[in-house]
């Protein structure tokens, strides 16, 4: 139980860092970065650093028993996180596009609807229960993101026509949608290799790190063949000498993104694995307003009443949800004591 414990932390950690990556994809854009597919493939490039870890766990799992398996994933599981891979780079497009012409402060508001997508589908494609303290924290997220959009009217940014302006509107909602839909698909995929392990053994983490793997490695061919199409490549040296905060920040930019967004999306996977796909909506919700404050201390955004408002509705809901998980968990354990007496 405390490893499981350590394991939901450790990847809540992962999560909270990896928002960091929106402060990135935001400095590459204020300074003069203008590549469409590269910033869509920085989402997911960071991939093979999953190879450390999943390198390490072959290794022990090669010590304790020769003839151990390179792959746990069977392979229509890993077939299975191929198709995820494709819907993530799609939804990674329409973000990376939408961004271009929103700041991310509006950006990060529509993100955040996700929560209600996400609830939506993960109700439909894995049938997750929804208590009353769920039901609440989601009510408390979506009014506090309504509240952060009460002050993007005025929000349009230099040289963005209007046209423009909702076309990124469109595009992030719709990227918003998609990743209502990823998760509960990602928490069906483990349902089904655990029903193909059988035997009653559980799953471990691994899996989890094979299929982000797969998911990335997949988003990131596709982005690299619109690199190639599009010519991003010969663009980087160029684009590098022009970044307003000089050459070599510009790479430190595009490497530390990379790393960012893969810790995202693996705390993200990793939080569904420990626990559901809800969680990792709230989680994220959550981080909405955290990274609008990050915003106002490390890119020295314009802090509003609306931003504090919503900032205290998103921690009351993950603590409404955190306690009203806990009190069930304790109910559950006392009436199971009760049985056993």
């Amino acid at each position: 139980m405390m490893r499981r414990r350590l394991l939901i932390a450790l990847n809540c950690v992962l999560l909270a860092v990896g928002t960091g990556a929106q402060l990135l994809s935001r400095l590459y854009y204020s300074n003069g970065g203008h590549q469409l597919w590269l910033s869509a493939w920085l989402q997911t490039g960071g991939w093979p650093l999953l190879l450390i870890p999943l390198a390490c766990s072959y290794a022990s799992r090669l010590a304790r028993d020769r003839g151990a398996p390179v792959v746990l994933s069977p392979p229509r599981i890993l077939l299975a996180a191929a198709g995820i891979g494709v819907i993530t780079s799609v939804d990674d497009f329409l973000y990376a596009w939408g961004l271009e012409f929103l700041p991310v402060s509006t950006s990060a508001i529509l993100i955040s609807t996700q929560l209600v997508f996400t609830v939506f589908f993960a109700f439909l494609i894995v049938r997750q229960r929804l208590t009353p303290a769920a039901v609440n924290a989601v009510a408390l997220l979506t009014v506090g993101a309504a509240v952060l959009g009460l002050h993007v009217s005025s929000d349009r940014p230099p040289g963005i026509s209007r046209g423009q302006y909702w076309l990124g509107f469109a595009l992030t909602l719709g990227a918003a949608a998609l990743a209502g839909v990823l998760m509960p698909l990602v928490e069906l995929a483990y349902k089904c290799a655990a029903a193909a392990a059988g035997g009653g053994r559980a799953l471990t983490y691994s899996v989890a790190m094979e299929l982000q793997l797969v998911i990335g490695f997949v988003a990131t061919a596709f982005f690299t063949a619109g690199m190639i199409v599009n010519k991003d490549f010969q663009a980087i040296p160029r684009e590098a000498k022009q970044f307003e905060l000089g050459e070599a920040r510009y790479y430190m930019v595009l490497v530390w993104a990379a790393v960012l967004w893969q810790f995202f999306f693996l705390g993200a996977v990793g939080v569904i694995f420990c626990v559901h796909t809800l969680l990792a909506g709230i989680l994220i919700a959550v981080f909405i307003p955290v990274t609008e404050v990050a915003a106002v201390i490390f890119l020295h955004e314009k802090f509003s009443s609306q931003k504090g408002v919503a900032l205290v509705l998103s921690l009351w809901g993950l603590a409404s949800y955190s306690y009203g998980e806990w009190s069930e968990a304790r109910a559950k354990k006392e009436t199971e004591a009760a049985e056993e007496v």
